[in-house]
């Protein structure tokens, strides 16, 4: 196994567990632990998909990393910033 597919393949596990946990309502989409997951899952997805110049899967993961990472600084609607 390659160094990129451990890699991937951790990504993969830390998206599935938000996943997992969200459809369990464990946690909410609108907690900031979720979006902290799909950016560290995202993230490393994107970065082994790099790694095999697998470029359509590096702009997919780019974005939904990028989508999380504006989440956690999304103030809700309601309060103040």
């Amino acid at each position: 196994m390659k160094i990129s597919d451990i890699i991937a393949s951790i990504g993969v596990i830390i998206l599935l567990i938000a996943f997992l946990l969200n459809l369990t309502k464990k946690l909410p989409t609108e907690s900031k632990l979720y979006s902290l997951l799909n950016l560290i899952g995202a993230g490393t997805c994107c970065y082994a998909s790099y790694m095999v110049n697998f470029y359509p899967f590096v702009v997919l993961e780019g974005v939904w990393g990028f989508v999380a990472l504006i989440s956690l600084f999304r103030v809700p609607r309601g309060t103040s910033v």
